[in-house]
């Protein structure tokens, strides 16, 4: 009997380490791949694990048909956001300044297709700025800004740690 019982319990301490691996690979982000070299467009802003705020993306960029597609992550305190962009581009630029730099900036607008914050209902529609600097200067940017209900998403993520590929067009 007590074999048994000790066998079960061994065995229901391992399922919960099972599932908290789980829950844990859901809160890095980690639904969204890492791309190695150089995309037609993405960012990271900081190490991909240990952070408690953090957000990466990547996707494709057609300047010639004003689209763009692609996924992006962030997650906070408050929880994780999957998004998905709409295909339009909003905005793009090659001749952009920002924090007092010339770079490429564009534009674009999300939709939550998965989250963990409460506040934050999927469907909700956000926008995302994003900026590369030019020359090695490490001044690039992402900011995301939702409505009301997914506000508490709203970051600004800036200086070195971000890094950002926006192409010239």
């Amino acid at each position: 009997m007590r074999v048994g019982f000790s066998l079960a319990t061994v065995m229901l301490v391992l399922a919960m380490l099972g599932f908290t691996g789980s829950a844990s690979a859901h809160t890095s982000c980690a639904q969204i791949g890492t791309v190695y070299g150089i995309p037609p467009w993405g960012f990271h802003t900081g190490a991909y694990s240990g952070e408690s705020w953090f957000a990466k993306a990547h996707g494709n960029i057609n300047f010639e048909a004003n689209t763009v597609s692609g996924v992006m992550c962030q997650q906070d305190p408050r929880g994780t956001i999957l998004m998905s962009v709409l295909h339009h581009l909003v905005y793009h630029s090659h001749y952009a300044m920002m924090w007092g730099y010339p770079g490429n900036i564009m534009k674009i607008v999300v939709r939550v297709r998965a989250s963990s914050d409460p506040g934050c209902e999927v469907g909700t529609i956000g926008h995302a700025t994003l900026f590369a600097s030019y020359n090695g200067v490490r001044s690039d940017s992402v900011q995301f800004s939702f409505p009301a209900a997914c506000k508490d998403q709203d970051h600004l993520y800036h200086g070195t740690q971000v890094n950002n590929q926006v192409p010239p067009l």
